[in-house]
């Protein structure tokens, strides 16, 4: 059995995604921070419907703790799976803060770039002796890097989802003489908790958001969770280095 390592799938696009690729017959190790109600939640739709899954502790901000949290999957690898080597890893962990450019700090700036720049790419550089030849990574990104998606207020976090593109790019480059391919995903406005739950707690931004998407509604998790679990599966086997958007047609 193959294995995939989700990071964030304690709710939304990650536990969707973690969902969907255990639906298509492979283990998912995935990972929480301060939700892990919501793991368990993940951990048990996967059992509940015939599949196999493991939830693990991970700041994807603190990269001093990636070589422990390497030591647990492997662990868990071999327990559960009697495996030594994992398959896929998706990047999907992340938070979302916004603020016009004249007002964002250097705190929320750094904030940022730990966590959807420098965790993936100290996260994926971490794990890469413990993933097979011919596997794939599938990093989250964002249309708020595309001009589609290009809104007031996300400068920080448009610049640290941009920089993710570009990574994506040079790990497919380089990571192709091990037949691994690099993809990524850019969501538009999905349903998630992302924000601190902003579309619960502000329903009015949705109707403006739905009149600019051409399919006529907000993004769900599954949306974009099945996109990721496609872009791992062999009918994508000769696609890397991709960013592609999946957003309902925003903007167009």
């Amino acid at each position: 059995m193959q294995i995939a390592v989700v990071t964030g799938a304690s709710s939304g696009i990650g536990q969707s995604a973690a969902i969907q690729i255990a639906s298509r017959g492979t283990g998912v190790i995935l990972t929480y921070h301060g939700n892990e109600n919501g793991a368990r939640e993940t951990v048990s739709t996967i059992s509940d419907a015939g599949g196999t899954a493991v939830a693990l502790p991970l700041n994807v901000g603190e990269s001093e703790t990636f070589a422990a949290f390497r030591d647990s999957v492997a662990e868990a690898a071999r327990v559960v799976w009697q495996r030594d080597r994992i398959d896929f890893l998706v990047n999907n962990a992340g938070f979302g803060r916004m603020a016009l450019f004249e007002d964002t700090t250097e705190e929320m700036f750094d904030s940022l770039m730990r966590v959807l720049l420098k965790g993936p790419y100290f996260l994926t550089q971490t794990l890469l002796p413990l993933m097979t030849d011919g596997g794939a990574i599938i990093n989250t990104t964002s249309n708020a890097a595309r001009s589609s998606g290009l809104e007031a207020g996300y400068s920080a976090y448009g610049s640290m989802k941009g920089g993710l593109m570009v990574l994506t790019r040079y790990l497919a480059k380089e990571l192709s003489a091990r037949g691994i391919r690099v993809n990524s995903v850019s969501p538009g406005a999905t349903r998630t908790r992302i924000a601190d739950d902003s579309f619960e707690r502000f329903p009015e931004v949705i109707p403006p958001i739905v009149a600019r998407t051409a399919l006529g509604r907000l993004g769900e998790p599954d949306d974009i969770g099945m996109v990721v679990a496609m872009l791992l599966g062999e009918e994508c086997r000769w696609i890397t280095a991709q960013d592609i958007e999946v957003s309902g047609g925003f903007s167009l």
